[in-house]
């Protein structure tokens, strides 16, 4: 009477070494662990899953706040006081810190796919950290920044919530693998059944999220409204210097319908264009008045101000990356523009048949224009020769102040109700797109009340605003918009809910088959004798394999179990063992 031992076939197990070697850099086989993952490896996997959902966040901000880069680098010019493209090295740093973490979350999955040990490298565990780390700092610094730009990710939500929807659906469909894997094991837990809550409460939530979305473009084609007129703000700042002529004449040339200026007063009166309080981002102060590169624009008089070059600095900054498509003519052009008063603005807009939105600084106190400001302004608006009811005025001042200029057509950035604009008599409102939603602006149009919605730059937000009813937009890329001459995606609501229905039914098919299936193999594995699964595997190897194996089939004495009579033959040259009775046959 004999017995066998289990016969161990050693295949090669090339992914396996893969994935067990970069993530916890254990290469060999005897290194390699199928046992339960310990506490605190389980607790690194929690810390990886947390730093790719942030990340996931802080790169999804990014990609949207793209609208927004150029009020971002302002943002920390006014604080630094010197001018960078600040976007550069946190889109650089977020896009490899999104890569790796990634990356390492695969090679996890894969661990847990394959029934392997997870067990993390000590280099991987201080590179989450780091990476962990680094973004939290980045969304604290973003938050004292620029806090007003987290608004920037609800107004997305209407554009890309129904594809981030396909997306999360297609998500928690894939994880439904690991998790029936973990759930059907023999072995019943408390932890098994909690998982498995879990996983069906986040499974509905994504089936029923639709039911909270506010996607204006999910409409009849037949109700959308004609397309927003585009308005240049600043002119055309991507292309040229902005506030200049040559930035007007860039902007009117891409299909703005009118220019949008920021209005300053100078010394002795005479307004002009000029979005900072001081003259050092914009022109070359620093060599012309080096004593004075930080007093108050509004302090040099006009001959002082129009003696400066408003654009060498961006030939030389290059803050858009557009210097590059400029040709010789333009750069020269460019590089002898001067500081542009509101008069020439004005004259230009007349002569295009535009209108005009001016955003107009009141002096300090201390200026010698304070009290007189808003006559210097309709001075330059009749000698422009431009009809007032062309020219718009955002004033940032007190209302008792805001009915002083006389003659102009008023608005307001400030987000009002209908009876307070009635109140005051503004006829159009100026807001920013995070102010500006969806039924706010029904309601406004509802009244006859005109909107303006700035800063727009990007297709998807024009897009957006344009489904919305929104008669006009205030863009610092005309030349972009212009390549827009019907919204990026447009939806009738059935067939929005037929995808949505379809999608649904289909993830709760393969959930419930993935679940069937694990349930399946693993009764199957359950009730595999292992003596079979060692014998078929060698089944399956050619004669050359069994040949060279490394451990070979060991016979002892049966302590119990087998009779006398049962015996095993071997069969080398099919390449397979089997058991017989009557004697051992060779």
């Amino acid at each position: 009477m004999v017995k066998h031992q289990p016969l161990q076939v050693y295949e090669k197990q090339v992914f396996v070494s893969f994935v067990t070697g970069i993530y916890g850099c254990r290469w060999k086989r005897y290194q390699r662990s199928q046992d339960d993952s310990s506490r605190w490896e389980c607790t690194w996997f929690f810390i990886l899953c947390s730093s790719f959902l942030l990340l996931l966040f802080w790169a999804y901000f990014w990609l949207v706040a793209q609208n927004d880069f150029n009020e971002f680098n302002w943002s920390v010019y006014n604080r630094s006081g010197e001018w960078r493209d600040e976007t550069i090295p946190i889109l650089a740093s977020t896009t490899v810190g999104f890569s790796y973490i990634t990356f390492l979350l695969i090679l996890a999955l894969f661990h847990i796919s394959l029934g392997q040990q997870l067990n993390l490298y000590w280099v991987h565990k201080i590179g989450v950290l780091a990476t962990l780390l680094t973004t939290v700092s980045g969304v604290v610094s973003v938050d004292d920044i620029w806090g007003d730009e987290w608004d920037i990710l609800l107004v997305s939500l209407q554009a890309t919530a129904p594809f981030l929807h396909i997306g999360a659906l297609a998500t928690v469909t894939a994880v439904s693998w690991l998790v029936a894997g973990y759930v059907v094991r023999r072995e019943r837990s408390n932890f098994q059944m909690m998982v498995l809550l879990i996983y069906i409460v986040i499974l509905l939530a994504v089936y029923v999220a639709p039911l909270t979305f506010t996607c204006p473009c999910i409409m009849d084609r037949h109700g959308l409204s004609p397309r927003p007129d585009v308005i240049g703000r600043r002119g055309a700042p991507m292309l040229a210097p902005e506030n200049t002529m040559v930035s007007f004449n860039r902007a009117l040339q891409h299909g703005a319908s009118s220019l949008e200026a920021d209005v300053s007063i100078s010394l002795d009166g005479v307004p002009f264009l000029m979005r900072d309080h001081t003259l050092r981002r914009t022109t070359d102060v620093r060599k012309v008045f080096p004593a004075r590169q930080f007093d108050d624009a509004s302090f040099f008089n006009w001959t002082e101000i129009r003696s400066l070059n408003a654009g060498q600095w961006f030939l030389e900054s290059d803050p858009y990356w557009t210097v590059k498509t400029l040709t010789s003519k333009e750069r020269g052009r460019i590089g002898n523009q001067s500081v542009c008063s509101l008069v020439e603005m004005l004259r230009l807009a007349a002569r295009a048949n535009s209108s005009a939105l001016l955003n107009i600084r009141k002096p300090p106190p201390e200026h010698p224009r304070h009290r007189s400001w808003f006559m210097d302004t309709l001075w330059a608006v009749q000698k422009a020769g431009i009809s007032q009811k062309r020219v718009r005025t955002v004033t940032w001042t007190p209302d008792t102040d805001r009915g002083r200029v006389r003659g102009l057509q008023q608005t307001t950035n400030e987000k009002l109700s209908v009876e307070e604009i009635r109140q005051r008599g503004i006829t159009s409102l100026t807001l920013h797109y995070g102010k500006a939603s969806h039924k706010d602006i029904q309601e406004y149009l509802a009244n006859n009340v005109s909107v303006t919605v700035y800063p727009v730059n990007e297709p998807w937000l024009y897009s957006t605003l344009w489904c919305s009813g929104v008669p006009s937009v205030s863009s610092d890329a005309p030349q972009v918009l212009r390549k827009v001459p019907y919204p990026i995606w447009l939806m009738s609501q059935s067939a929005y809910s037929f995808i949505w229905v379809s999608s649904d039914l289909v993830s709760l098919a393969i959930v419930i088959g993935i679940f069937c299936f694990q349930k399946w193999r693993m009764s199957r594995m359950q009730n595999y004798n292992p003596e079979q699964i060692m014998l078929s595997a060698v089944a399956r190897r050619s004669s050359r394999d069994v040949n060279i194996m490394k451990e070979k089939l060991i016979f002892s004495e049966l302590n119990n179990g087998l009779s006398s009579t049962e015996e095993l033959s071997l069969y080398p040259e099919n390449g397979y063992a089997r058991y017989s009775h009557g004697g051992l046959s060779h």
